[in-house]
């Protein structure tokens, strides 16, 4: 019970408006490393009381609301538009976006993430290849159906934009994945569903 005390509640709030405060003006999408340096704002770097990421989502909407809402609103667009094109580029490999360009907590410096479905990575890098797109390997450890597991991926530069990718196989799409401490579940759309969220073109 002494977790949802009002001081501990108290000290999750600031800690949550401290780190969407840091992701707003810094350009950090990495949620732990904003809450850790919000801790240590609060004179609390050992606490207990950490918000979690959908409490610090939820103050970061808030405020960007407030301080960034025009500013915000452009660079959101541009990066789903950026994501639109390489999802239709990459089409035959089912792409779907997840992260903050999806959920709309993108920061100034964001990437854009995106999942791809093939049973063949390899013939991902040779499609880049020769259509002279040059990308850099990677990989994750993510939870896929339950059990952790490295994940190859690339990124790559586009559109003034940087992304980064992780590459499962088909049958992973019916599973449930999962990234980062937290194992939250990553919900992706595909293209179309990204179109539907680009502002309409002003007319006259």
């Amino acid at each position: 019970m002494g977790r949802d005390s009002p001081g501990q509640r108290q000290m999750r709030m600031r800690i949550a408006q401290i780190a969407a405060r840091i992701m707003a003006e810094d350009g950090i999408d990495d949620f732990a490393l904003a809450k850790r340096k919000a801790a240590r704002q609060t004179g609390a770097p050992d606490t207990r009381n950490m918000p979690d990421n959908v409490e610090v989502e939820q103050a970061l909407r808030e405020y960007r609301d407030l301080y960034q809402a025009g500013e915000h609103a452009q660079r959101l667009a541009a990066l789903r538009q950026a994501a639109l094109r390489v999802m239709q580029l990459l089409a035959t490999y089912d792409p779907h976006l997840v992260g903050p360009v999806l959920t709309g907590t993108a920061g100034r410096y964001a990437c854009i993430d995106l999942h791809l479905f093939t049973d063949d990575p390899k013939e991902l890098e040779m499609f880049l290849i020769n259509r002279r797109i040059e990308f850099r390997p990677r990989e994750a450890r993510v939870h896929v159906g339950g059990a952790m597991r490295t994940v190859p991926g690339v990124e790559f530069d586009w559109d003034d934009a940087e992304f980064k990718m992780l590459v499962f196989s088909r049958r992973d799409l019916r599973l449930g994945i999962r990234l980062g401490s937290e194992g939250r579940a990553q919900e992706g759309v595909r293209a179309d569903a990204v179109e539907k969220m680009l502002p309409s073109p002003a007319h006259g």
